[in-house]
């Protein structure tokens, strides 16, 4: 099985921020969030935020802004039409059926593209929309965690990612390449 991470290696960018900024235009609140988003999402590419850090911010998040199902799922599928350019089609023709993609994303924001991804195997963060609660952030080791929960002892032939904030998903892996998606460049380092 090889696993892909989501964002920054089978999409051009943060996918959860490309949304976040789509519904500011749609829903305001979501401005007042942004500073604290911008703040914590360079912490996070230098590998200087904990998860449980990310996780508190994102239970405040989700606590403070409410969406009713429809409307989110609307906002999601307007995004995918406008942003699916930026799917890097030459990684996700690596994506084999059997394969899987493990990201820090809410599983809602991937259901209008599945079918584009290759294979139904998806790790996401959980999110209950209609309590506006985090239920689960895949994030860091809980990657793994949330890895060994559902496939239990499977190896990892090969893991790609951006970043080594994926350290532990690094770690129960065979085979791990580096992704700079801007150079399209593919680098084993392990």
């Amino acid at each position: 099985m090889k696993a892909f991470d989501f964002d920054n290696t089978l999409y051009r960018g943060e996918s959860t921020v490309d949304l976040l900024i789509y519904v500011i235009r749609k829903n305001k609140r979501i401005a007042l969030w942004m500073p604290v988003i911008f703040w914590n999402l360079i912490k996070y590419k230098l590998c200087i935020i904990s998860g449980e850090r990310m996780e508190a911010i994102a239970e405040s998040f989700f606590k403070d802004i409410s969406f009713d199902r429809e409307e989110l799922e609307k906002y999601v599928r307007e995004f995918w039409q406008k942003n699916s350019c930026k799917l890097e089609n030459a990684m996700l023709k690596r994506i084999g059926k059997d394969d899987l993609i493990i990201t820090a994303g809410p599983s809602f924001l991937f259901e209008p593209i599945k079918h584009r991804l290759g294979t139904d195997n998806l790790i996401c963060s959980e999110v209950d929309i209609d309590k506006g609660k985090l239920v689960y952030l895949n994030f860091s080791s809980n990657k793994v965690k949330r890895f060994r929960e559902v496939y239990g002892e499977r190896k990892i032939s090969a893991f790609y990612t951006d970043s080594y904030n994926d350290q532990a998903m690094m770690d129960i892996s065979d085979k791990v390449f580096l992704i700079k998606i801007k150079r399209r460049k593919v680098k084993r380092i392990k």
